[in-house]
């Protein structure tokens, strides 16, 4: 067993000032000692076509699934557009997916969001959740990490300042370690 888990980050957003990437920067900081989390950029990531898929997974793709396929566990922090997840998430998911060896197969995963609104980024949880469990991926249950009123937990450079919402970061965190080490067992 490595002495050092490494997650794979994701964040579901583009966006240069987004709060759900700037969540993702603080679970890097706040990772547990053992734990490492690299990102991924899906900004290369095209959109899904088959018939490019038949002809070959493109380079960018056979790279997140390759990060996957190595990573030994997952962690998604995604906004929530029209109470769902974002097109960039799902077709990145999509991509990876697809045969041959699909890499989210008993993978364990976790899943943070942030929000403008105070339901945080509860609907597109629930959503990436439903598509995970399709693909027979172990995602971490409850309690959820759903940061809403994000603007006032964020500072100007985008660090996460909210104390107890780095707490319940941090202690999701552990959580993501304790499954992802039960499951190498």
């Amino acid at each position: 067993m490595p002495t050092t888990l490494n997650v794979l980050g994701i964040s579901g957003s583009l966006r240069q000032g987004s709060y759900n990437t700037a969540l993702l920067r603080a679970a890097m900081e706040l990772a547990p000692d053992g734990m490492a989390i690299k990102p991924f950029d899906l900004s290369p990531i095209p959109l899904y076509n088959d018939d490019v898929r038949l002809q070959g997974h493109p380079p960018d793709v056979e790279r997140l699934r390759a990060r996957i396929r190595q990573a030994d566990a997952l962690l998604f922090v995604t906004p929530e557009y029209n109470r769902s997840v974002p097109g960039v998430l799902k077709n990145a998911v999509d991509w990876a997916s697809r045969a041959p060896d699909q890499p989210f197969d008993g993978k364990p995963v976790a899943i943070m969001g942030a929000s403008l609104s105070a339901l945080g980024s509860a609907f597109a949880n629930h959503h990436l959740r439903q598509i995970l469990v399709y693909l027979n991926a172990q995602a971490l249950n409850g309690p959820e990490v759903l940061v809403g009123g994000a603007a006032a937990k964020f500072d100007a450079q985008g660090r996460l300042t909210d104390e107890a919402t780095r707490s319940f970061v941090a202690g999701h965190l552990s959580s993501l370690k304790k499954l992802a080490l039960r499951l190498k067992a």
